[in-house]
């Protein structure tokens, strides 16, 4: 058996010693394979609330929910706010009515990605293996990086952690293993500033008794589906042939096969394509009205655009996502020609999209966002279909270079503004683009 301090990053063997023999922290933790594995689930604590209260540590005196609005959904809430039953995702006003002496925070999002972006530098000083999940977490595969950096990937895992904190000002909780599947898992048993591993020895008596929803891609129709079938633990399908789960669920009969198994054949992909890029907002209250969700969505269209410019990024397919005042969640796609960065093109096709669906319905949140996403330096930058196109891009070249001399708000396009309505029969005028 193998220990580590995570505070000073000591190592050494023997069972008898509760605390670190260098430092004397009890911050320890200890496995027969630690020396041994190297691939990584790296995740920030709170990660929003994390943020806010380190700018404003007065937000640690209560719960603290990071949400907008009446009609919005909590973004992420501290610990002390799980305690209550909030969690991500979560209505505000059902939020509230759970934890009323919260603090709220109204989420700050250019703010998060600066920090995230500091944490990835942290984690690029050590490694390239490193492929994103979100904004807060990663895999990280260190094997191989032993003669780098003269210690074992657990040591390497301290050590950013640390980093982490001492830097950024916030925790992270660490999942060490052999594979993603189990190091995923891993991160999430000692949260927060946690530190789990699990091993090849004991892998398939870990998953035994967990429930087939752990394993990713199993949601609430499939969970019921294996359970009807008699699969509820992961160590029930372990004990099925591979070739009788491929019979009952085909493709996916394999992954059950392997993963309940503790077998993940996936590499870590420091070079994953984004799937996506969208934004939303949900309205105080319910609108109906054509020209006021259009400019909203000419709005959500230019933080896509940005995005997408930033990370230098293109997308294929727009996205139109609505949801109607009784919660009925409607999502409408259009695949172009050609991928685009462009908030012309995406506003453009959005707005096509919305024009089906505003009928007098009236819609609580609207988003817009592009999928099937590539690099943009693989595409044409303009399409040679629209003869208006290479006029629409150097007009919003234009606006992008005085924003980043001025900032967002000094210019914009004339959509940004609500258009008159529209006219009735009989009537004539001209709507501006």
């Amino acid at each position: 058996m193998t220990y580590l301090c995570r505070d000073c990053f000591d190592t050494w063997d023997d069972a008898a010693l509760a605390r670190c023999p260098g430092c004397g922290s009890r911050r320890t933790v200890g496995h027969v394979e630690l020396e041994r594995l190297g691939v990584a689930h790296l995740d920030c604590d709170a990660f929003y609330a994390a943020i806010e209260i380190r700018d404003n540590p007065a937000l640690a005196e209560k719960p603290l929910i990071v949400g907008g609005g009446k009609r919005g959904v909590v973004s992420t809430c501290c610990y002390q706010a799980r305690k209550f039953g909030v969690r991500s995702a979560m209505p505000m006003f059902r939020a509230r009515a759970l934890c009323p002496q919260a603090n709220v925070v109204f989420p700050d999002h250019a703010k998060y990605t600066r920090e995230a972006k500091r944490i990835r530098a942290i984690l690029d000083s050590y490694t390239p293996a490193i492929e994103p999940l979100s904004i807060d977490e990663a895999f990280i595969d260190l094997r191989g990086t032993e003669a780098v950096h003269g210690q074992a990937p657990a040591v390497t895992l301290a050590v950013i952690a640390r980093r982490i904190e001492d830097d950024i000002g916030i925790t992270v909780s660490i999942g060490l293993s052999y594979n993603k599947f189990l190091a995923k898992i891993a991160s999430e048993l000692d949260k927060p500033r946690g530190f789990a591993v699990i091993g090849e020895g004991e892998a398939r008596q870990f998953l035994a008794d967990k429930p087939v929803s752990l394993i990713f891609g199993v949601g609430k129709v499939t969970r019921a589906r294996l359970e009807r079938d008699g699969f509820r633990t992961i160590g029930a399908l372990a004990t099925v042939p591979k070739a009788e789960l491929v019979r009952r669920y085909g493709k996916f009969g394999h992954r059950l096969a392997a993963l309940a198994r503790g077998e993940d054949a996936r590499a870590v992909e420091p070079d994953r394509d984004s799937k996506g890029l969208s934004a939303e907002t949900t309205f105080d209250e319910d609108i109906a009205a054509f020209d006021r969700l259009r400019t909203v969505l000419w709005d959500l269209s230019e933080k896509v655009a940005g995005r997408l410019k930033r990370a230098n990024y293109a997308g294929r397919v727009v996205v139109l996502k609505l949801k109607t005042a009784r919660f009925k969640l409607l999502t409408r796609r259009r695949t172009l020609a050609e991928p685009t960065q462009w908030a012309d093109a995406i506003f453009r096709t959005a707005e096509q999209l919305l024009e089906r669906e505003a009928k007098g319905t009236r819609f609580r949140l609207i988003g817009v966002g592009v999928a099937d996403v590539v690099a943009a330096d693989s595409v044409r930058e303009l399409s040679l279909l629209d003869p208006k196109a290479t006029r629409r891009a150097e007009v919003e070249q234009a606006i992008d270079r005085v924003r980043g001399k001025f900032g967002f708000a000094a210019i914009g396009k004339g959509r940004g503004l609500a258009r008159p309505k529209r006219p009735g029969p009989g009537k004539s005028g001209r709507q501006r683009a």
